[in-house]
């Protein structure tokens, strides 16, 4: 899924919302110039009539007459737009205006071509939907650096990288899930936005949490009946984030909600990327041994370490 049929829908609304604010103001525009450019009313009227008077010579095939009417409607075409200059106006004055001249407004080029205006709301609504908009764009494959690795570390590193760029490739080729298992700040956190930022340029849905922030998520829907769409989206989205796995505080709830909504995601064949400081054993003994098979058989597992890039910038 890139959007829901309800988002869709709300920008389908938005562009009918601009071309009835465009038509009133062209019909305020035409009322204007009637009531102060003296003889266009007329000539407006002309226009019409003569292809009235035409209609039945069109219709019986007379030689000529379709290329008289054009002649004759031209003629007062450039009468009303000298009326227009002479009361200091422009010609296009009574045409339409399109805030995207492209598409006209409908959001689609030819009735089958997405406008880059259309393309352009999408990727607004899935960079607002992923909670990261602004990091994405400090932190992504062009940002990307190995300066602060080095030997094994680095080497790890660049798989893990080549990883990522193939998890990318392929995400519209095969179901495929993901997890980054490495020490505090050695960068998993980095290419996981990485993978976001690739993913939603590409007009797939990728929604981010922390740990921490999913399970109150989960809990508000389980114990308080709140945030009921959110489970949704969390089941649907092309790729959810789980950020810093096993920061939460950990107990009976988040392990069965864990699994529950991996499990979702699995049967739906909805790629997941995982982040987290905790082994595969930690793993097992905090949210079962049935989660961490899952991690296991499911999962493209990188082993990452290095120094904490996040506190060497700081100096």
């Amino acid at each position: 899924m890139a959007l829901s049929n309800v988002q869709i829908d709300q920008i389908l609304r938005e562009y009918d919302d601009v071309r009835r604010e465009e038509r009133d103001a062209l019909d305020q525009r035409r009322e204007y110039v009637y009531a102060n450019v003296a003889g266009y009313r007329e000539l407006d009227h002309k226009a019409g009539m003569i292809a009235v008077s035409y209609a039945e010579r069109l219709f019986s095939g007379e030689p000529g007459a379709k290329e008289k009417m054009d002649a004759e409607i031209a003629g007062v075409a450039r009468d009303k737009k000298s009326l227009l200059r002479s009361a200091g106006l422009a010609e296009d004055y009574l045409e339409m205006k399109y805030r995207c001249p492209l598409c006209k407004d409908t959001g689609y080029i030819d009735n089958r071509e997405k406008c880059r205006c259309l393309k352009e709301k999408e990727l607004n609504i899935l960079y607002s939907q992923s909670k990261i908009q602004t990091l994405l764009k400090k932190e992504n494959f062009e940002t990307l650096s190995y300066e602060f690795f080095e030997g094994d570390q680095l080497e790890a590193y660049k798989k893990t990288v080549a990883v990522s760029h193939a998890f990318v490739e392929q995400f519209d080729k095969k179901y495929q899930n993901l997890m980054f298992i490495g020490t505090v700040g050695c960068g998993k956190t980095f290419l996981t936005n990485c993978i976001a930022k690739e993913l939603i340029d590409s007009f797939h849905s990728v929604i981010y949490f922390s740990a921490p922030h999913l399970f109150e998520v989960l809990a508000d829907v389980t114990f308080n009946n709140k945030n009921s769409r959110s489970v949704a989206d969390l089941n649907e989205c092309d790729l959810l984030i789980i950020d810093d796995l096993g920061t939460e505080l950990t107990n009976s709830f988040v392990g069965s909600s864990l699994f529950s909504l991996l499990n979702e995601r699995h049967m739906r064949e909805k790629s997941t990327l995982i982040s987290t400081n905790l082994g595969m054993g930690d793993l097992a003994d905090r949210y079962s041994h049935r989660t961490a098979s899952r991690f296991i058989s499911n999962y493209d597992i990188c082993v990452m370490s290095g120094p904490d890039i996040r506190t060497l910038k700081k100096f």
